[in-house]
């Protein structure tokens, strides 16, 4: 069974954020027809080519669809993306701001032609407003969203490693777009939706915003260390390697220092009676727990941390995490068809009783023009 079967997406997408939303309706079933510019296509196809020539953007987000190359600034590339959106369930675009309307897909429009049509358009900073139509990048709405200001060292702010405001904005989308199947399923009617990056980033920056507004402060950068959760971060072993703690209470603070520390005296001892006393000498308690550690592997720390239920975390590297006996013990890991030969890919992480996800091809530019244009009777318009 495949939970979304039936479902047809039209995408004119581009980078992370839609093609990421629409890749979670492709693993789940849903036919993704992916609209490209004719001999370029989307752009995120040349951002690396690491994946054997092909981009590990593109290869990450895009597989199980079908790509049609269409001009849209001619007629009949117009026409035929019409055709396909009359047979479409859901039509998502992240387009330039003002893009669709100019090009006669207004979404208001298209939902008053098509009743049960649902309308997605992803932005950097929604329609309105003083910032409609400036560029969004991933990594200058990490910067606008606050992101950047709590993250890094305390001397050096830094970006997130990852695409995170994209992903923020692509799985709202994705939600959205369920809710809004699950809406029509009751009332008939499909609806427009609209989401932002500023907005899906802002979203996850919950904590450190209520902190900043009803708090003394804005929180601090602590690198790989919680901002205000302590001892709670990385650790250096006597082999020079890392291991991540994390203590969340008192208890656990207690059974730290009998049976982790051997030093039962600290938690009598005034600088670290509760978790704000901690972190504000966090600087000596750093000190008295990586002598502890020095004396140990990262291998034997974790082993100790283990046994009394403490938290704990190795810093694995990429190539690492690729080989997680976790992953490999649940069976995690498929493979996919690429232009380039196949490729090892994570299966999607939702893992639904009696459903099956989709694991198809990544498509080469225009790989599907002539079945598509042919289904939707344009079959011309390929030669």
């Amino acid at each position: 069974m495949l939970p979304l079967e039936g479902i047809t997406v039209v995408t004119l997408e581009q980078a992370i954020a839609a093609p990421f939303a629409t890749r979670q309706l492709a693993d789940m079933g849903a036919r993704v027809i992916k609209v490209e510019r004719p001999e370029v296509g989307d752009f995120a196809r040349n951002y690396d080519t690491a994946v054997n020539g092909l981009s590990s953007h593109f290869v990450w987000c895009n597989r199980s669809k079908e790509s049609i190359e269409l001009n849209l600034k001619a007629e009949d590339g117009k026409e035929a993306l019409r055709r396909l959106i009359d047979k479409a369930d859901v039509f998502m675009q992240n387009l330039a701001p003002g893009a669709i309307e100019r090009m006669g897909f207004d979404p208001e429009t298209l939902t008053e032609k098509h009743p049960e049509l649902i309308v997605c358009s992803l932005s950097g900073y929604g329609k309105g407003g003083p910032y409609e139509t400036k560029k969004a990048y991933d990594l200058l709405v990490q910067c606008e969203a606050g992101l950047v200001s709590i993250t890094g060292s305390e001397e050096i702010p830094s970006k997130a490693g990852i695409s995170i405001a994209d992903i923020a904005a692509g799985m709202y989308a994705y939600t959205g777009v369920l809710t809004a199947l699950l809406t029509r399923a009751k009332t008939g009617k499909g609806t427009v939706l609209e989401i932002s990056m500023l907005e899906a980033l802002g979203e996850w920056m919950g904590y450190p915003s209520y902190y900043a507004a009803y708090g003394k402060e804005e929180p601090k950068r602590a690198g790989a260390s919680h901002s205000t959760i302590y001892p709670y971060g990385p650790f250096i072993c006597g082999d020079g390697k890392n291991v991540f703690i994390g203590l969340q209470n008192e208890r656990e603070w207690k059974s730290f220092c009998h049976r982790i520390l051997e030093q039962p005296e600290l938690t009598e001892d005034p600088r670290f009676e509760s978790n704000f006393n901690r972190s504000e000498n966090r600087a000596e308690l750093k000190v008295i727990i990586e002598n502890s550690f020095n004396e140990k592997t990262s291998d034997e720390v974790i082993e100790k941390v283990e046994e009394a239920n403490i938290a704990n975390a190795r810093l694995n590297t990429m190539k690492e995490f690729l080989e997680h006996p976790q992953l490999k013990a649940r069976n995690r890991w498929d493979q996919v068809q690429t232009p380039a030969g196949e490729i090892a890919a994570l299966k999607p992480p939702v893992n639904m009783k009696n459903a099956q996800s989709v694991m198809k091809p990544i498509p080469a530019l225009g790989e599907h023009n002539q079945s598509i244009l042919k289904e939707i009777g344009m079959p011309s318009l390929a030669e």
